[in-house]
């Protein structure tokens, strides 16, 4: 009872982040995970299965997400359209890399990316040119190392996403908004790809592969609801607050990632 009612928390805290930052929620899904199922599966896959469901519950996330930020008139699609087949290729590729990862490999690679984001986003760090001016192969590289990055850390795409639109000039409530967008596409391709990656393995769940049923429907009930809400903040706040947040917010996470 007391691991329903923290992953009912869990899925109403993640929601709201994943709208108010367009992140899509894993960002706090997989450290969260880590220490609720460490009874329940086995230490060898329990990083794969918590980026493994973590994608999963994006899926629904993200479009509860997209949804308010798109009543808002923030998403640039265009950039969406730029970003998306790549991403598609980079997370389910990603996904399906995973098996060959060890716990403490993906562990400390989740708590690096995180740090070098937070530094990034805190510190203002941008370019000079805009995004418009980036050629199509730029688009493609980078929409495949978001997605391959994003399956295996277990994200929405919104912590390399973002910071990407940001350093080109974008502003931070368009380029969260079109964060959350592009998280769905990443998160569709993860988790099949984990789920693939996790069918034949003996100590993987009961549930679909590298992804633990029962903790996904208990996040995405309550996540769907608080999303919109995160959202709804998100254009109330001042961008740059709201920036300086973000990388304080990624810095703490990669700690908690890295202590576990």
């Amino acid at each position: 009872m007391v691991e329903i009612v923290s992953l009912l928390f869990l899925g109403a805290f993640s929601g709201f982040i994943a709208g108010l930052l367009g992140v899509g929620g894993g960002l706090i899904m997989v450290p969260a995970l880590l220490y609720l199922l460490v009874d329940s599966v086995s230490q060898t896959v329990l990083m794969h299965t918590a980026v493994g469901t973590a994608l999963a519950a994006i899926v629904f996330t993200s479009i509860s997400s997209v949804r308010a930020h798109h009543q808002h008139g923030a998403i640039h699609w265009q950039y969406f359209k730029k970003l998306t087949p790549t991403i598609l290729l980079g997370a389910f590729s990603g996904a399906l890399l995973t098996k060959a990862m060890s716990f403490d490999f993906m562990r400390i690679f989740f708590a690096l990316f995180e740090f070098s984001v937070a530094i990034i986003m805190y510190f203002g760090i941008s370019s000079s040119s805009h995004v418009d001016s980036l050629s199509k192969w730029v688009w493609r590289i980078t929409g495949y190392v978001i997605g391959l990055v994003s399956a295996i850390v277990g994200i929405g795409g919104g912590t390399m996403t973002t910071p990407f639109l940001t350093y080109n000039n974008v502003n931070i409530k368009n380029a969260i908004a079109t964060s959350a967008a592009v998280g769905m596409p990443i998160a569709v391709a993860g988790a099949l790809g984990f789920i693939v990656a996790g069918w034949n393995v003996e100590s993987a769940t009961s549930g679909l592969g590298f992804i633990h049923t029962e903790a996904l429907i208990s996040i995405v009930v309550m996540s769907v609801l608080f999303a919109p809400l995160g959202a709804k903040v998100a254009h109330s706040v001042d961008g740059k607050k709201l920036k300086k947040f973000f990388a304080l917010f990624l810095a703490f996470l990669g700690m908690a990632v890295l202590s576990f």
